[in-house]
C-alpha cells in the first residue's frame, strides 16, 4: 500500500481536521462534516473525494444521506510506517553519537 496518497490527502488543512473529527466523533454524514467550515457544498464533496481516494475514509449510503467513516486499517498502516522510520532514525542517531563519543575520547574534536 502507498501511503502517499495518504500524506497528501492529510496536507490539506480542511481534509486533517475532517480526519479529526471523524476519529473523535465517529461515522457522520456529509453535511455534518461540512458544518464548521465556509465551504461550498461541491468543495466539501471534493474534499472528501480525495480522502476517499487516498483510501482513508469510505462511504456508505443511508437512505438519502452519504455517511463517512476511517478505515482504521489506513491510519494503522501509517503508524506502521512512522514506527519503522523513528526506529531508523533512532538506530542512525545512536550509532552517530557512539561515534563522536569515540572521537572526543581519542582526542578528536568531534
Amino acid at each position: 500500500m502507498s501511503l502517499a496518497p495518504l500524506f497528501n490527502a492529510l496536507g490539506d488543512p480542511t481534509r486533517f481536521a475532517i480526519v479529526e473529527r471523524l476519529l473523535a466523533e465517529g461515522e457522520a454524514s456529509a453535511g455534518a462534516l461540512a458544518e464548521p467550515f465556509a465551504l461550498s457544498k461541491p468543495a466539501i464533496s471534493r474534499h472528501l473525494r480525495v480522502l476517499e481516494d487516498a483510501d482513508l475514509i469510505e462511504r456508505r449510503i443511508d437512505g438519502q444521506y452519504r455517511k463517512f467513516r476511517i478505515r482504521p486499517e489506513v491510519l494503522a498502516a501509517a503508524a506502521d510506517w512512522f514506527d519503522e522510520a523513528r526506529r531508523f532514525w533512532s538506530a542512525s542517531l545512536d550509532r552517530l553519537e557512539t561515534h563522536l563519543d569515540k572521537r572526543r575520547k581519542e582526542g578528536g574534536h568531534g
